[in-house]
This record gives structure tokens, sequence and C-alpha cells, in this order.
């Protein structure tokens, strides 16, 4: 099958974050079974774009504020729907990672002019909103949301938010969770003889109020308290917190002992998640992050909050410490971790296996080839 998926914004600093490792990987399974693929995107980076991310195709034209102020919503390039146009007519499906965005508007429009089928993927980002804004926006969004073969979501929270957002009468909904591919190599961990030397405490993701990068430096605090050995980075695209990230920084006396290390692609996320001794998510009501998939299948600890939508699960496998997300209880959960090299190890193993068998790539990959066939068999004319 000749298969197109959208994404709002790849680039060099991973600012778009997991939506853009959802695609790529899907994208790399379904290459490796003989699809013809091709990821279309905004980019945002330093170099002109590139022809490959991740090892997959990549169409990308420079990211524009055409509507300033208002953040990923108004990036655009008037070439991306040229590109759309041109590979939407020779596509057998269109997969739109959608979110409320000029670019999900312009694909999603592309598909219904051109009559190709497509299914969504909104990744948690199309909730009910009450700002003037979306409402407006709405109007024309989501109609065309509306026509898609299949909506893919993640939770029954964010089905229950897609089904308001939608009415009645919208696209089937499927569950279909994030996968990942375990690295070949196994993990690269930084542990030192006893497990604590050398220990490395990693935090890794956007630089936003939801991801609580405050939580983490308070955490690391406390944990220096019992453990000066230890050190504390954090790597993500500043979205207003890197500021007070700072200044927490150097009102905790922490100077030298966390750094901020900048935004990574995500290649470069991945071995950085590798290399670590205990990764720590402190952000609340994230559906499936994809950070913490890949610190599974790396052999990485996680450390992560009860909100998280896989919580649940990774607690029942014993594969993550779940926690309320307070400082303190984030510190208690990386001391545990440092302290304890029997769990550290039980805990990176769990993290494998789940990864391996709940949330595997080739599964993913399963589901979605089914999907894609069922789509083009009824966009075919004379289709039933």
């Amino acid at each position: 099958m000749r298969i197109v998926h959208t994404v709002t914004l790849t680039g060099d600093d991973g600012a778009y974050g997991g939506p853009v490792s959802v695609a790529t990987g899907q994208l790399a399974e379904l290459a490796a079974r003989g699809h013809d693929t091709v990821l279309v995107s905004l980019w945002r980076g330093r170099a002109v774009p590139p022809r490959t991310l991740d090892g997959v195709p990549l169409r990308a034209h420079r990211a524009r504020a055409l509507v300033p102020g208002q953040g990923f919503l108004g990036l655009f390039h008037p070439g991306l729907a040229v590109t759309l146009w041109r590979l939407a007519g020779r596509a057998d499906v269109l997969h739109v990672h959608a979110g409320r965005d000029l670019v999900s508007l312009a694909a999603l429009a592309v598909a219904a002019l051109r009559r190709r089928p497509f299914v969504v993927q909104t990744h948690g980002m199309v909730q009910p909103r009450r700002s003037a804004a979306a409402r407006l926006f709405d109007r024309c969004y989501v109609p065309l949301l509306r026509r898609a073969r299949a909506a893919l979501v993640l939770t029954e929270d964010e089905e229950t938010g897609l089904r308001r957002v939608l009415r009645p009468g919208g696209p089937p909904m499927v569950r279909l969770p994030n996968g990942v591919r375990p690295p070949a190599d196994g993990p690269e961990g930084t542990d030192g003889p006893d497990g604590t030397e050398g220990a490395d405490v990693l935090f890794l993701a956007r630089l936003h109020p939801r991801k609580r990068p405050e939580a983490f430096v308070r955490m690391a605090a406390l944990v220096r308290a019992k453990r000066p050995e230890a050190s504390f980075a954090l790597h993500g695209a500043d979205e207003g917190r890197l500021a007070p990230v700072r200044r927490l920084i150097a009102d905790e006396g922490l100077d030298g002992a966390v750094e901020y290390g900048g935004p990574l692609d995500h290649a470069a996320a991945v071995r950085r998640i590798a290399r670590a001794t205990v990764y720590v998510l402190p952000s609340v009501d994230e559906p499936f992050p994809m950070s913490v998939l890949e610190a599974l299948a790396a052999g990485t600890p996680v450390v992560c909050t009860g909100s998280c939508g896989i919580a649940a699960e990774l607690e029942r496998r014993g594969a993550a410490l779940v926690t309320d997300g307070s400082p303190e209880a984030l510190a208690e959960a990386v001391l545990s971790l440092l302290e304890d090299r029997s769990l550290r190890e039980r805990t990176a193993a769990a993290g494998r296996t789940a990864a391996r068998e709940e949330f595997s790539l080739a599964a993913v990959a399963d589901r979605l080839e089914r999907l894609y066939g069922s789509a083009a068999r009824a966009a075919r004319p004379g289709a039933r």
C-alpha cells in the first residue's frame, strides 16, 4: 500500500515530541513490511529539512508563523499544501496525526477533496475547549474530522473527550496504543559499582507547565541531600518554564548538580534515555507518553505519576514506580531505585517485558494494516 502520514511539526529540537515519535515508529514498521510510506510535515531547525527522519522518508517545508502568537496552531507553509495534494493523489490511505492546527486542517481538507480514505489519530490533543479561537477553528475542522474512516484513541478519557468534540455520528473510535521497538543492543545504563556512583537522573520532555520540570528540580534537591554524588539533567524545548527552572536551581543551591542540556532530536533523545540510571516524568494527565515507552524499551527504570495513562498497567507489572507526583514522593521513588540494585534490575526487566508484550510496534502495525485495508476497500467505487 501507498501510505501517507502527516504530523504538524518536525525539527532538530524535538519540540512536537510524542506524535512525531509515534508517526516515524509506525511508518518504519510498515515500510519494513513492504509498504510505500512517507511522512509530510513542517520543519523547524538550523539546517534545511532532511529527506529522511529516523529512517523514514520525509517531505517537509520550513515552518512559518502564519498566525502569530498561536503556537503550533498558527504554523504553516503554502508549499506543504502542494506537497499534500500531490502525494494524496497517489496514496491508498492517509493517516493524519491531528491536532487543532493549520497543518492538520490542510491535510484533512486535501484528503476530502482528493476523495482519499483517511484515519485520524489525535494523541489527546483534540479535546473540548471553550475559547473563542477553538470554537471558530472547529467550525471548519470538526466537519472534516467527522469524515475520517476511524479515529484512533489511546485511552477511555481521550475517547470520551473526542466524542464530545465530534458529537453523535462521528467516525468509529478505535483503541490503538503507542508502540516502541526495543533496541537490539540492550540498555546502556551508567551505574557505578554500587549502583549509585555516577547515578544519572533524567527529565526529558518539553519544559511546559503540564510536564512540571520544577517538581523535578525540587525532587533533585531532596535526593541530593541523601545522595550528593547523584547528578540530574533536564532536556527539552522551552515552552515557558526554563527561566523559573533556572531560578529554582540557583535558589536550591543545585548549580553544577542539575544541568539543562537543551532540546534533543528523537534519535539523540532515545540514546540519552538509554544512558540514564533513572528516568523521571513528573507530568500530570499524560495519556500515553512515548518517552516512558522508550525508557521501558531501553531498560531504564521509570518513575512517573498516577495520572499517566499507562500508570496502572506499569504498576501492575512492576515496570515503573508510580507516585502522586509530589517532589517528596518522586524523591522517595528515585532513592529507592538508586539504593536498591535488585529493585532497579527488576523494574528495568519488567519494563523491557512490557515494551515487548504490551507496547510492541509489531502489534500496532498489524492493526494498522487491517484498518488501512478496510478503509481502502470501503473507498473503492461500487463498495458497499
